[in-house]
């Protein structure tokens, strides 16, 4: 089969296609036929911590029919639709653990199946399992045209909240308010306090997701009110630390966490998996939640797929075709 493969260079994560034999399925494992993959932002940033030493197959998370199925596995079949957590997806086969796979609801696409499992997983565990999310409360988004700062808005929005977000493009903004942004702030800097205070007529937002990193950390405790939760997703910035104010974080009673997958085990993630497709899942399969696709490409084009993640010239998902 043909797969793509990752190279970790001194300032730049390269790409290599290669020719590759069909991984075989182990316990507990299925293998599908791969449809679509997405693009995740953290797997190209060198030195962000997800790279390792030498080469490795590319590619995160995707979607496509079950066509084998391994030892110690029930409740699925070969020809199921299903979308789920597959290291090495941008290629013609990949693995998926049984626990961790989705059925994909009727009404989406391939491309839409595919952006769906590790945004919306992440949003989940800062939402509902971590943020314990209610209707009615303000969620603050920085960098909200991200494929996680959308997926956050969509989520979010479904559960009944209200969400401010900031980005550096009036266009992506515009584009997001489609989709139920309450508050537009157009900003790259850490300089939103004031207008989350007007938005929330003074109380601060209830829950802050820092998509962007460091220089964002001051800022996001500033807006937070009374038992505000901080969520930290990634640090797209390059900027692995920010001040702290004790004060803020002791009198206001907040809480800040972060979400991640990199240390969390087979178990704990099966059982992210089985929160989301009960209190999210039927949200796609209603139609109310429909994954923003910014752009698909074709197999042979994830460099230039890659290249469009990197000018940030993207609002949500992009999709590979495979």
């Amino acid at each position: 089969m043909k797969a793509w493969y990752l190279q970790p260079r001194e300032s730049e994560i390269a790409l290599e296609l290669r020719e590759a034999p069909p991984p075989e399925p182990g316990a507990g494992q299925v293998r599908i036929r791969v449809r679509a993959a997405s693009l995740n932002r953290g797997e190209f940033i060198a030195g962000h911590g997800l790279a390792r030493p030498g080469a490795k197959p590319a590619g995160s998370e995707g979607a496509g029919e079950i066509e084998r199925i391994g030892p110690e596995v029930s409740g699925w079949k070969p020809g199921d639709r299903v979308m789920g957590r597959c290291p090495g997806a941008f290629a013609e086969y990949g693995l998926i653990d049984a626990r961790e796979a989705m059925a994909v609801p009727p009404n989406l696409s391939w491309e839409e199946a595919a952006s769906v499992p590790l945004a919306f997983l992440v949003v989940y565990d800062m939402l509902v399992a971590q943020g314990a999310l209610k209707a009615g409360e303000w969620v603050l988004v920085t960098g909200v045209s991200s494929g996680v700062g959308v997926a956050a808005l969509q989520a979010a929005k479904a559960l009944g909240a209200k969400v401010i977000g900031t980005s550096g493009s009036k266009e992506k903004l515009e584009r997001l308010k489609r989709l139920g942004l309450d508050v537009a702030i157009e900003t790259r800097k850490g300089d939103f306090h004031d207008s989350v205070m007007h938005a929330t007529n003074g109380k601060g937002a209830s829950l802050a997701v820092n998509t962007v990193g460091g220089s964002m950390f001051a800022e996001c405790v500033r807006s937070l009110g009374f038992e505000g939760r901080l969520a930290i997703v990634g640090y797209v910035d390059g900027v692995l630390s920010g001040e702290i104010d004790l004060d803020a974080v002791h009198s206001r009673r907040l809480r800040i966490f972060g979400v991640s997958n990199k240390l969390r085990n087979a178990g704990q993630r099966a059982a992210t998996v089985r929160g989301f497709a009960a209190d999210l899942l039927p949200f796609f399969a209603s139609g109310q939640i429909r994954p923003l696709i910014d752009h698909t490409h074709e197999f042979a084009d994830l460099p230039a797929a890659k290249a469009r993640m990197e000018a940030n010239a993207h609002a949500g998902k992009i999709v590979l075709r495979i």
